[in-house]
């Protein structure tokens, strides 16, 4: 097949939508699919993009993400498009991000009598009440919904946001889980000499929290959970990782944790295997990929039961949970892991067991299966329309 895809966010840009999506690629390349990415120009990567551009890529204007100055979002770019598509027609377009890019390449597949498919990425709907725009909640949730309603086929991660969405009247959701790299994130990363650099030694226990820096993150909880953790064991560390526009305050306020940056690769899978217990108190998460990588690198990770940890965990056994919003057991499972050693080696162990089967080469199958019934089923019902149309006199 010949698929476009859409997206605001790519690699080298680093969060959970542009890994998922940089992996979802590779496997349809290797496949033997031809892949052409639609994407935005990225400010601190645009000389670099321009020079890699070739006939396979189209890079379209954009502006900065407010309040995300280091991400834009692409503009209305449907002409663009349409000239492009006209010239070289996608079998598919897979689009995975909803914003006027995306909302332009719908409109222009559409128009072209194209099949689409998309992916629900990021609870958008989720985020206004901590970006003081609530009242907003439910236009964007009309938005979203009137946007994957006209696409063939939706993608969600988890069981619980098909629900979620199908609950909201959003139709034709289809599960497919993400992966981990085993090969990466492995316990066998951990760093004595990073450890070092954070001032613990072998004894200290490590606290981490990977990912974006922000308001939805609610990163107060971690900082409330940790202070827990401190009353059993004084000694510890908090470390984050990750950048977004909360770093300077939070570093400000709390100058005695570590703040270590964006890191990625081998260095990022070392930041995880070098800490012992992992807090992710976000309740925004469509599947949270830092709940896999945390997992494989033999962390006790402490989250609410929701997206991948809801799915993934089972407490007490592999992590601890707490109820969606209770954040009182969130605290509480944090600072008993801390207080109980061989609770949280055992713990650590069964993690990395739980996901270690979880790669991404049959995700890469089903995701390529998914986008060829939708080209198959478009086909048939083109056929089908031929069949019954009606000649002129």
């Amino acid at each position: 097949m010949r698929i476009a895809l859409v997206t605001e966010t790519y690699p080298p840009e680093i969060n959970g939508v542009a890994m998922t999506l940089g992996r979802l690629a590779d496997g349809l390349r290797r496949r033997g699919h031809a892949l052409q990415l639609v994407r935005p120009r990225q400010r601190h990567h645009a000389e670099q993009a321009m020079q890699q551009a070739g006939p396979n890529e189209l890079l379209l204007p954009s502006l900065p993400l407010p309040r995300y100055p280091g991400l834009r979002f692409g503009l209305p770019a449907r002409g663009t498009l349409l000239t492009s598509w006209r010239k070289q027609r996608p079998d598919i377009v897979h689009v995975a991000t909803e914003g006027p890019l995306g909302w332009s390449a719908l409109g222009a597949a559409r128009q072209l009598d194209l099949p689409v498919s998309s992916s629900f990425h990021t609870n958008f709907d989720s985020y206004c009440g901590h970006y003081g725009i609530g009242w907003l909640r439910g236009s964007i949730e009309r938005y979203l919904r009137h946007f994957h309603n006209r696409c063939a086929v939706t993608l969600v991660p988890t069981q619980e946001q098909a629900r979620r969405l199908a609950a909201s009247g959003f139709h034709k959701l289809l599960v497919i889980a993400r992966g981990v790299d085993t090969g990466l994130f492995n316990p066998a990363r951990r760093s004595a000499e990073l450890r070092r650099q954070w001032g613990a030694t072998e004894d200290t226990l490590v606290v981490a929290s990977v990912g974006r820096i922000a308001a939805e993150k609610n990163l107060d909880l971690a900082l409330h959970a940790f202070d827990g953790v401190r009353r059993v064991r004084p000694d510890a560390r908090m470390v984050f990782v990750g950048d977004g526009p909360q770093k300077s305050a939070l570093a400000a306020r709390h100058p005695n944790h570590v703040f270590a940056g964006m890191r990625h690769g081998e260095d990022l899978a070392a930041h995880y295997a070098s800490a012992d217990i992992f807090l992710l108190p976000s309740l925004t998460e469509t599947f949270g990929n830092v709940t896999l990588e945390a997992m494989a690198s033999g962390l006790g990770v402490v989250a609410y039961a929701s997206a991948a940890a809801g799915e993934l965990i089972e407490d007490g056994i592999d992590g601890q949970l707490a109820t969606p919003g209770d954040e009182q057991r969130f605290i509480h499972a944090a600072t008993s892991l801390a207080a109980d050693p061989g609770l949280l080696a055992r713990l650590r162990l069964r993690a990395a067991a739980r996901v270690s089967r979880l790669g991404w080469e049959d995700i890469h199958d089903t995701f390529a299966g998914v986008l060829d019934d939708v080209v198959r089923i478009h086909a048939r019902r083109q056929r089908s329309a031929g069949m019954f149309a009606v000649a002129p006199d």
